[in-house]
């Protein structure tokens, strides 16, 4: 199993410079203590696999469909609707992503069934209580669950290859998990991991589905993602950049905050997502004009929220997959829903000294393509 020691380094010698946080002993307990032990008890799981699980040698990910794009710009929305098509669509749930190994799922779903045969679901009614405990508070936010659909970057967190870590301290200019496509070593390595993850979950789901992904953090990775599975097929979600960037940063920036940091300890890491923000646009379109043999299509999340059925049905199209009578049912029982889906998250462009002009002048080719002032005019007005 695969383990960035030069980031684990890299985070620990920060943390140990950071002599005035309140913070510091403890985490960097977790990071000398903890983490060493996390990474070989999955470790050895990892190596069972193979011992236990032969079929992992010639289980094969064909296919896979990514659904990348800046941070609050539809990707949960259109994840979750594409993987309610269960029989086409193997994917990660959260709690699956704290267990990488194929043997650790199996038997937490072993225990999920005696627990169910045995003890008529109490476990399971606690999991619930701790988890609507726990994430209900942030569901307004992003609708998180343990048994819900998530990002597939959190699967890479044993190999300390998360995000994460600079959301619980505000470090982005220690680490970073955004420009894969720019490291060529770390690349092959991440993506090495990624793919025997990748198996492993298909595994567990049968091994004959297609892998359903969804992360934002993936629109740095997409060259990358096609060198290590040449036939992956992408779906590019598009919104306003005045409505998602700020969107994005107001979280990241409430993450930091609820966690103790000051503006001072944060406001560089806010600079450099700020620029990591425009790159989420450009980046993907460049890269797949490149590849435009791979399969590819871009959905708006305006489109989406106003006709979700009728987006998903344009985006299996443009990927060549055919849409099962079953499912579409259930979308057209569902669109009414999903019509209503909007983030009760506020946040303001002031807050970020960001205006709407400045992002204009940053994406002016992505406004004239995508009509965005023109659409935002119509709305304003409601005889246009």
């Amino acid at each position: 199993m695969y383990f960035d020691i030069d980031y684990w380094w890299r985070v620990v010698r920060h943390v140990w410079s950071l002599s005035e946080w309140d913070g510091r002993w403890r985490m960097l307990a977790r990071l000398l203590l903890w983490i060493p032990l996390r990474t070989l008890f999955h470790g050895l799981f990892f190596l069972l696999d193979y011992l236990l699980f032969p079929r992992l040698c010639f289980q094969k990910v064909i296919q896979p469909v990514f659904i990348i794009g800046h941070a609050r710009s539809g990707t949960t929305l259109m994840h979750r609707l594409m993987s309610a098509d269960g029989d086409r669509f193997s994917y990660f749930l959260y709690w699956e992503m704290f267990f990488p190994s194929l043997l650790q799922k199996k038997i937490i779903r072993g225990m999920g069934w005696l627990d169910s045969k045995m003890l008529r679901g109490f476990l399971h009614r606690k999991l619930q209580e701790w988890d609507d405990k726990t994430f209900g508070p942030v569901r307004h936010m992003h609708n998180i669950s343990l048994w819900n659909a998530e990002e597939d970057c959190f699967a890479m967190a044993g190999a300390f290859v998360s995000q994460q870590w600079s959301l619980d301290i505000p470090m982005m200019d220690v680490v970073d998990f955004f420009h894969l496509d720019q490291m060529p070593s770390k690349r092959r390595r991440w993506l090495h991991h990624y793919r025997e993850l990748v198996k492993r979950q298909l595994l567990l789901n049968g091994g004959h589905k297609t892998h359903l992904s969804k992360n934002p953090v993936m629109s740095g990775w997409v060259e990358g993602l096609i060198e290590i599975f040449p036939d992956a097929r992408f779906v590019v979600m598009m919104r306003d950049p005045t409505e998602c960037i700020p969107s994005c940063l107001k979280l990241v920036q409430s993450n930091w905050m609820a966690k103790g940091w000051n503006k001072e300890d944060y406001q560089n890491s806010l600079d450099i997502l700020t620029g990591i923000s425009f790159e989420h646009f450009r980046h993907p379109r460049e890269v797949l004009a490149i590849h435009s043999t791979t399969p590819q299509t871009v959905a708006g999340y305006r489109e989406l929220i106003s006709a979700p059925r009728e987006t998903v049905h344009a985006v299996y199209a443009a990927l060549g997959m055919e849409i099962l009578s079953i499912y579409d049912s259930w979308l057209r029982a569902q669109a009414e829903r999903e019509k209503k889906h909007h983030s009760k998250f506020e946040y303001s462009l002031g807050e970020f000294f960001l205006s709407a002009e400045e992002i204009r002048d940053q994406l002016p080719e992505f406004y004239e393509l995508h009509q965005w002032d023109t659409l935002a005019t119509k709305e304003e007005t409601p005889n246009a």
